[in-house]
């Protein structure tokens, strides 16, 4: 018996086996999760073939943050796959270009916007859609994928500025999810060679030597340690701790550049 024997979880932002969340889902199942992903638009695809490498092969549904749609559908169709809902990990981020690299000027309020409503605002649509199945949960616990917002970091410029704001509303979240047992907080993860971390042109500048900074050392090829320590959150071994920001990069942010 794993640390999350029948719990059942639903894990969005798989896209491929680098992605966290697909490390997440893995080591999920290996702790006796029951879990079920989700993708959208042409990424669907891709999360489906994703599927396949995990052993079992679980659902894939459609989920769309910035369709209410999909949002309220979203109850029903974890239903009929897994019966109900114990946890959410929330592995969701996207900013247009004009909002990565360059000047924070280079980014007009639409396309700043698209990144507040996708990588920050998703967190809170996310789990009211699912708050209905989580408070019949056992146990219920919602972790969202982070990154270190209190510096400023080359080139993450507008999307740091949403992590900032991911950070705040976590906060918020755990208040007013306390009183119904539900347990919010983020995994701040050092950095993997993701697809999502691609997209920033500049990430490589501190990415490449974080490992040499990090007291405790980093590899930026696996996911396996923020899998792990994401697994550990959403399990029974947290029951009091919400609210927080939880570091899995080595050490890094205690010592900084």
């Amino acid at each position: 018996m794993g640390i999350l024997n029948n719990k059942r979880i639903l894990v969005t932002g798989v896209l491929t086996e680098s992605s966290i969340a697909f490390g997440i889902a893995d080591q999920a199942q290996k702790e006796g999760a029951k879990v079920i992903l989700s993708g959208f638009g042409r990424g669907l695809s891709i999360t489906q073939r994703a599927a396949k490498k995990l052993d079992p092969v679980p659902p894939v549904i459609e989920l769309d943050v910035m369709n209410q749609q999909d949002l309220d559908d979203l109850p029903n169709k974890i239903s009929d796959q897994i019966g109900g809902l114990d946890c959410v990990v929330h592995s969701i981020g996207f900013a247009p270009s004009t909002c990565i690299d360059g000047e924070m000027f280079d980014a007009a309020w639409p396309d700043v916007a698209t990144a507040i409503e996708v990588s920050t605002y998703s967190f809170a649509s996310l789990t009211k859609a699912t708050l209905g199945l989580l408070e019949s949960g056992e146990s219920p616990s919602v972790v969202g994928l982070d990154f270190d917002a209190t510096v400023a970091w080359p080139g993450y410029n507008w999307m740091g500025v949403a992590k900032a704001g991911l950070e705040s509303l976590c906060r918020y979240l755990a208040r007013d999810l306390g009183p119904k047992g539900i347990r919010v907080n983020l995994i701040s993860a050092g950095p993997i060679r993701t697809i999502a971390a691609k997209s920033v042109g500049s990430f490589s500048s501190f990415q490449d030597s974080w490992g040499e900074k990090a007291p405790l050392g980093w590899d930026p090829k696996s996911n396996l340690a923020v899998a792990r320590s994401t697994v550990a959150l959403l399990s029974d071994f947290f029951p009091s701790t919400t609210g927080e920001v939880i570091h899995v990069d080595g050490g890094f942010h205690a010592v900084g550049a």
